[in-house]
């Protein structure tokens, strides 16, 4: 018997890194997973690497901006597996840099809906399946830029200090409901994103590595990991918290 045995995990932006290895290890550990995400073909291939590994997971094509998908997404995993446990909200990511004074309306305002607005229309839709279901955990990925600030990353920068606020507001709204609510603050991790973005080159991966203590990355299976403790039934007394694995970046 797994810790998930008998639970149903909904994860955003599943389809690669994180999410993908966090979808693996759930499914691993004997729950049922389903991945929402707009690439359909990345997202299937998670889908069916977990089936050949003997595991359960359905993927869902969502865009996260776009609240009536989201509210499909969380419809479909409960008329599929009759119930929803808890979430990983990992879908988002950096698309618009530069000094605050150069940074495009519009362009503010797509980060923003990506890295923030989406975590809200996932919580206003999970949180009534996962109290229905009896309780259980949801877990924002508030990245390490959701404590701290960054030059040039303005409106990431923003959007994920919304999702730790967005979380402990949400977390003392549900205190007694047996719905606990924690952001995850992660340092670099090295996945596919990072590797043609930040470590696209050799310096640019050993100047992401210097801004950690440990020198270095992490691996997807290392947030797994971690994510897999606080998704799990282990953490009944943890909510309302931002919580690093960012190899001490944020100790600094």
């Amino acid at each position: 018997m797994g810790r998930f045995t008998d639970k149903v995990i909904l994860i955003t932006g599943g389809n690669s890194g994180m999410g993908k290895a966090v979808a693996r290890r759930i499914a691993a550990e004997g729950g049922a997973v389903v991945v929402g995400a707009r690439r359909q073909r990345q997202g299937e291939e998670t889908v069916a690497d977990i089936r050949s590994a003997g595991g359960t997971a359905l993927f869902v094509p969502t865009d996260v901006t776009v609240e009536s998908q989201v509210a499909s997404l969380v419809e479909t995993a409960v008329r599929e597996f009759g119930r929803l446990d808890g979430a990983f909200n990992n879908a988002g990511g950096g698309r618009v840099f530069g000094p605050v004074q150069n940074i495009d309306a519009d362009d503010w305002a797509s980060d923003v809906a990506v890295n923030l607005t989406s975590v809200f229309y996932a919580l206003k839709y999970e949180i009534p399946a996962v109290q229905a279901s009896g309780g259980g955990s949801l877990l924002n990925n508030a990245s390490n830029l959701g404590v701290v600030g960054m030059p040039t990353a303005s409106p990431y920068v923003a959007a994920k200090h919304g999702v730790v606020g967005l979380t402990r507001s949400a977390a003392l709204e549900l205190a007694q409901s047996g719905v606990r609510v924690n952001a995850m603050v992660s340092g670099g991790v090295d996945t596919p994103l990072f590797r043609s973005s930040m470590g696209a080159t050799a310096e640019g991966a050993a100047y992401i590595a210097s801004l950690h203590p440990v020198n270095r990355v992490a691996t997807p299976e290392e947030i797994a990991g971690f994510a897999a403790y606080l998704l799990s039934d282990e953490t009944t007394f943890i909510t309302g918290a931002a919580l690093a694995i960012d190899g001490g970046w944020t100790a600094q």
